[in-house]
Protein backbone atom coordinates (compact mmCIF):
# COMPACT_ATOMS: atom_id res chain seq x y z
CA UNK A 1 0.00 0.00 0.00
CA UNK A 2 2.62 2.46 0.93
CA UNK A 3 4.24 1.85 -2.98
CA UNK A 4 0.72 2.89 -4.33
CA UNK A 5 0.56 5.81 -1.77
CA UNK A 6 4.45 6.95 -2.86
CA UNK A 7 3.20 6.38 -6.67
CA UNK A 8 -0.30 8.52 -6.60
CA UNK A 9 2.37 11.14 -4.55
CA UNK A 10 4.45 11.18 -7.12
CA UNK A 11 2.02 11.40 -10.21
CA UNK A 12 0.21 14.03 -8.53
CA UNK A 13 3.83 15.87 -8.16
CA UNK A 14 4.21 16.06 -11.75
CA UNK A 15 0.62 17.01 -13.10
CA UNK A 16 1.21 19.86 -10.83
CA UNK A 17 4.53 20.45 -11.89
CA UNK A 18 3.65 20.60 -15.82
CA UNK A 19 0.62 22.61 -14.95
CA UNK A 20 2.61 25.39 -13.26
CA UNK A 21 5.26 25.55 -15.67
CA UNK A 22 2.48 25.69 -18.21
CA UNK A 23 1.18 28.21 -16.83
CA UNK A 24 4.33 29.90 -16.07
CA UNK A 25 5.55 29.60 -19.73
CA UNK A 26 2.15 31.54 -20.63
CA UNK A 27 2.68 34.22 -18.28
CA UNK A 28 5.98 35.08 -19.53
CA UNK A 29 4.82 35.09 -23.31
CA UNK A 30 1.83 37.21 -22.50
CA UNK A 31 4.38 39.08 -20.27
CA UNK A 32 6.73 39.63 -23.74
CA UNK A 33 3.86 40.59 -25.90
CA UNK A 34 2.74 43.26 -23.54
CA UNK A 35 6.39 44.71 -23.70
CA UNK A 36 6.51 44.15 -27.17
CA UNK A 37 3.06 46.62 -27.52
CA UNK A 38 4.78 48.95 -25.26
CA UNK A 39 7.77 49.08 -27.39
CA UNK A 40 5.95 49.77 -30.56
CA UNK A 41 4.49 53.06 -29.72
CA UNK A 42 6.92 55.52 -30.94
CA UNK A 43 5.64 58.43 -29.49
CA UNK A 44 6.56 58.79 -25.41
CA UNK A 45 3.14 61.08 -24.76
CA UNK A 46 0.90 58.70 -26.85
CA UNK A 47 2.44 55.84 -24.54
CA UNK A 48 1.15 58.04 -21.86
CA UNK A 49 -2.25 58.69 -23.51
CA UNK A 50 -3.10 55.15 -23.37
CA UNK A 51 -2.50 54.44 -20.06
CA UNK A 52 -4.02 57.46 -18.89
CA UNK A 53 -7.58 56.37 -20.96
CA UNK A 54 -7.44 53.18 -20.25
CA UNK A 55 -7.55 52.25 -23.88
CA UNK A 56 -5.12 51.64 -26.95
CA UNK A 57 -4.67 53.99 -30.15
CA UNK A 58 -5.28 51.25 -31.92
CA UNK A 59 -8.08 49.61 -30.09
CA UNK A 60 -9.77 53.05 -30.30
CA UNK A 61 -9.56 53.02 -34.00
CA UNK A 62 -11.09 49.92 -34.17
CA UNK A 63 -13.91 50.61 -31.46
CA UNK A 64 -14.74 53.88 -34.11
CA UNK A 65 -13.77 52.18 -37.18
CA UNK A 66 -11.53 54.73 -38.71
CA UNK A 67 -8.34 53.77 -40.09
CA UNK A 68 -6.88 57.40 -40.34
CA UNK A 69 -6.82 60.07 -37.45
CA UNK A 70 -9.23 62.21 -39.86
CA UNK A 71 -11.44 64.25 -37.27
CA UNK A 72 -14.80 64.64 -39.42
CA UNK A 73 -14.49 60.68 -39.99
CA UNK A 74 -13.81 60.35 -36.09
CA UNK A 75 -16.82 62.74 -35.05
CA UNK A 76 -19.37 61.31 -37.51
CA UNK A 77 -18.77 57.52 -36.71
CA UNK A 78 -19.07 58.38 -32.76
CA UNK A 79 -22.19 60.30 -33.45
CA UNK A 80 -23.93 57.58 -34.84
CA UNK A 81 -22.06 54.52 -32.87
CA UNK A 82 -23.01 56.84 -29.47
CA UNK A 83 -27.06 56.92 -31.28
CA UNK A 84 -27.23 53.37 -31.89
CA UNK A 85 -25.80 51.95 -28.29
CA UNK A 86 -28.21 54.47 -26.77
CA UNK A 87 -30.12 52.48 -23.63
CA UNK A 88 -32.85 54.19 -24.59
CA UNK A 89 -33.04 52.29 -27.91
CA UNK A 90 -32.09 49.20 -26.52
CA UNK A 91 -28.08 49.84 -26.72
CA UNK A 92 -26.08 48.92 -24.48
CA UNK A 93 -24.15 51.45 -21.82
CA UNK A 94 -21.42 49.44 -21.76
CA UNK A 95 -20.82 49.67 -25.40
CA UNK A 96 -21.35 53.56 -25.43
CA UNK A 97 -19.30 53.88 -22.68
CA UNK A 98 -16.27 52.06 -24.86
CA UNK A 99 -17.24 54.50 -27.88
CA UNK A 100 -17.08 57.91 -25.78
CA UNK A 101 -13.84 56.40 -24.16
CA UNK A 102 -12.43 55.45 -28.11
CA UNK A 103 -13.63 58.98 -28.83
CA UNK A 104 -11.93 60.50 -26.17
CA UNK A 105 -8.24 58.71 -26.66
CA UNK A 106 -8.54 59.68 -30.43
CA UNK A 107 -9.41 63.28 -29.40
CA UNK A 108 -6.14 63.04 -27.05
CA UNK A 109 -4.18 61.36 -29.75
CA UNK A 110 -4.76 64.60 -32.37
CA UNK A 111 -3.92 67.12 -29.68
CA UNK A 112 -0.66 65.56 -29.42
CA UNK A 113 -0.40 64.72 -33.23
CA UNK A 114 -1.13 68.80 -33.29
CA UNK A 115 1.56 70.02 -30.64
CA UNK A 116 4.44 67.98 -31.93
CA UNK A 117 3.15 69.76 -35.62
CA UNK A 118 3.18 73.03 -33.87
CA UNK A 119 7.05 72.37 -32.01
CA UNK A 120 7.78 71.18 -35.93
CA UNK A 121 6.72 75.28 -36.85
CA UNK A 122 8.58 76.38 -34.39
CA UNK A 123 11.89 74.84 -34.77
CA UNK A 124 12.05 75.74 -38.86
Amino acid sequence: QAKYLAQIILVGAQVVGRAFMRALRQELAASRAAADARGRSERPQSAAASRITGISLQEAQQILNVSNLNPEEIQKNYDHLFKVNDKSVGGSFYLQSKVVRAKERLDEELRIQAKEEKGQKAET
